[in-house]
């Protein structure tokens, strides 16, 4: 099996922002004194569900990226779409923080680009053997 350097590199910095994502989740459950659930706490809704929808996107984005480099798809395909799918993931959480519509915009377009084009370029890959 090829050793998959970009997607590797975009797998450290999706570990990286879901730790960006989970503290502030663990700090603010001990602030509110909130340890399972959200209470009524809004910013804790937020918090957790900017955690929560990394968390459904990141990692099936990250198993197609490999699938995508594995197949010996360009360099440059891989590099953007791995771009477009941190940067999506990252302004969705940032949108959802700060209950900015725009920024969850954003992101939820890049990412939904981003796997439209993994899913196309593997589809593609199959039909063309």
């Amino acid at each position: 099996m090829p050793f998959l350097s970009v997607t590797t590199v975009f797998a450290a910095l999706f570990l990286l922002a879901l730790v960006c994502l989970s503290v502030p989740v663990s700090v603010r459950r001990a602030r509110i004194g909130v340890l399972v659930g959200e209470g009524d706490d809004v910013l804790l809704r937020r918090l957790i569900r900017a955690h929560g929808n990394f968390v459904e996107y990141a990692p099936l984005g990250l198993i197609g990226l490999g699938l995508v480099e594995a197949a010996a798809a360009p360099l440059w395909l891989v590099i953007s779409i791995g771009s477009a799918l941190l940067v999506g993931r990252i302004a969705h959480a940032i949108g959802m923080w700060r209950d900015t519509a725009e920024l969850r915009g954003i992101g939820i377009a890049l990412t939904h680009l981003s796997v439209l084009v993994l899913a196309g370029t593997l589809i593609a890959k199959i039909v063309s053997g």
